[in-house]
């Protein structure tokens, strides 16, 4: 995992690093622990069996970590899933669902 790897999925690692008090070594542990802490594939259970409960709680403890460490791309949909939870939005969120799921494997794939 390089710096230039996490600029490149999209990463705003300047913002990352300066939350970091810029030391390298700790934003990208930081990295690793944000990558540790996903929970997508349970995002998608509990929003398959209708329990928005659960999937806010889930999107919303995944939208803070991944937006400490401005992981825009993941962030993004993360965020707009947990506010649409947290509203009790009516809405198909399949779409949102497979773009989070694309993002995730895109970071993933970094290390």
């Amino acid at each position: 995992m390089t710096l230039d790897a996490l600029r490149e999925y999209g990463a705003n690692v300047d913002e990352g690093l300066q939350r970091c008090m810029n030391m390298e070594a700790f934003y990208l542990r930081m990295i690793g622990l944000a990558r540790d802490s996903l929970k997508v594939d349970e995002l998608k259970a509990a929003l398959d069996r209708g329990d928005q409960e659960t999937a806010f709680e889930l999107a919303h403890g995944m939208k803070g970590a991944l937006l400490n460490v401005a992981l825009t791309p993941l962030a993004r949909p993360i965020a707009e899933m947990s506010d649409a939870l947290k509203a009790h939005k009516d809405m198909d969120y399949g779409p949102l669902m497979e773009e989070i799921l694309r993002e995730r494997d895109r970071f993933v794939a970094l290390f």
